[in-house]
């Protein structure tokens, strides 16, 4: 299977299916080279994707995880249009499950700027989100944290500070997190909200909607462990080895590729 995010974000997603599906092989694509996703262009970001999946397509992958909102929100309704009867999981900030939740009827949603611009945010608003209040904050910076390895250190506190304490004065009570880096910033968010504030991390819905496609399409691998993961950035390397090795506790290599063209070549 292929997943690809700006960044390490998408990590936090790879580690739910990983957990539900141990026997499966991916490959992960961090796209640092244009990290962050969130403050780009949709149209920039559709066609950075589109060449990510082109890659992955070249390595035969059998299904493709976007574990990141923003790529989602700019390209998952292109990308099934160009590939019809492919499987791609997307990302769509979880405001369903929060206003089902909510009992104060004030949601907040953490997301990238890109993210809240585009349709698929829009559509999960107004089908789900009638009723309620809805709060959205964009966390500008936090992202770049998350990437530098600060997910919980002072600047990140100093961002979500800005977001959150609105949040909670206008009696918020059910927080979503709309961006996957962002819940690598999970102790300096519940720092802060503490623990009568539901957070709403999607991973464990995307693990099984991806286990589900994989058993509607009878392509499961049938291994109860074993499966590799080959981690690959257009970025440094190295420092995404050590990002892997902090956020996950793995001790892994990293491939690099580059850009050329809007072509991706190892």
């Amino acid at each position: 299977m292929g997943a690809f995010d700006s960044g390490v974000g998408g990590l936090s997603v790879l580690r739910s299916i990983q957990g539900a599906l141990p026997g499966e092989d991916f490959i992960y694509f961090a796209d640092q080279a244009h990290v962050p996703y969130g403050a780009r262009a949709l149209a920039e970001v559709r066609q950075l994707s589109e060449g990510i999946v082109r890659f992955l397509m070249a390595h035969n992958v059998k299904l493709i995880v976007i574990p990141c909102n923003t790529a989602s929100a700019a390209a998952l309704r292109t990308l099934r249009e160009q590939y019809p009867g492919f499987n791609f999981v997307g990302m769509e900030p979880a405001v369903k499950p929060a206003v089902e939740h909510t009992e104060s009827g004030v949601v907040g949603v953490l997301a990238t700027p890109t993210t809240f611009e585009g349709d698929l945010y829009a559509s999960v608003a107004e089908r789900f989100g009638q009723g309620v209040t809805i709060l959205q904050a964009t966390c500008p910076g936090l992202v770049a944290e998350v990437e530098a390895g600060r997910a919980n250190g002072p600047e990140a506190q100093r961002i979500l500070a800005a977001a959150l304490e609105p949040m909670l004065a206008e009696g918020v009570d059910t927080i979503v997190l709309g961006c996957t880096h962002f819940p690598f910033a999970f102790e300096t968010i519940r720092s802060f909200v503490g623990e009568r504030v539901r957070l709403i991390d999607p991973a464990p819905a995307i693990a099984r909607r991806v286990e589900s496609l994989l058993e509607a399409g009878n392509i499961r691998n049938q291994r109860a462990k074993g499966g590799e993961t080959h981690y690959l950035t257009s970025g440094d390397p190295a420092q995404m080895q050590a990002r892997v090795k902090e956020l996950l506790g793995l001790h892994v290599e990293v491939g690099g590729v580059t850009w050329a063209g809007g072509e991706i070549s190892s």
